[in-house]
């Protein structure tokens, strides 16, 4: 049996610095920032960001945030900001060694969830 994309990001060791470096360039990115510079409990977010890409990618941990529907309404997130945060999501990836098969099918995952945060 294949392994599932989980198993294929390293499980939840590697997926918590993947997460970490997501957040960092999220923080950096000029395009997002303000969106993140809002967020009172970091902690919390790099705790959600990882359970998130856990459950999402087969893993067994259950995912206690907000849907993405509640977390990004009101927000009027522009297809620009989307695409800023995948390319944030691609380097974080590119950063901790993966390869295209998992860096593509990571972003089939996000666009998929595009109707889920943009200009809600």
């Amino acid at each position: 049996m294949p392994a599932t994309l989980y198993e294929r990001l390293g499980g939840e060791e590697r997926i918590k610095r993947l997460a970490a470096d997501i957040i960092d360039n999220h923080y950096r990115n000029p395009l997002i920032r303000s969106r993140f510079e809002k967020v009172s409990d970091r902690a919390a977010l790099e705790r959600h960001s990882v359970e998130f890409l856990c459950a999402g990618s087969g893993g067994p941990q259950t995912y206690t945030g907000r849907d993405l529907v509640s977390a990004h309404k009101g927000m009027n997130v522009s297809e620009q900001e989307l695409v800023a945060a995948i390319d944030d999501i691609l380097a974080a990836m590119t950063k901790n060694g993966y390869d295209q098969a998992e860096k593509n099918e990571v972003v089939a995952i996000l666009y998929s969830l595009k109707g889920d945060v943009v200009r809600l």
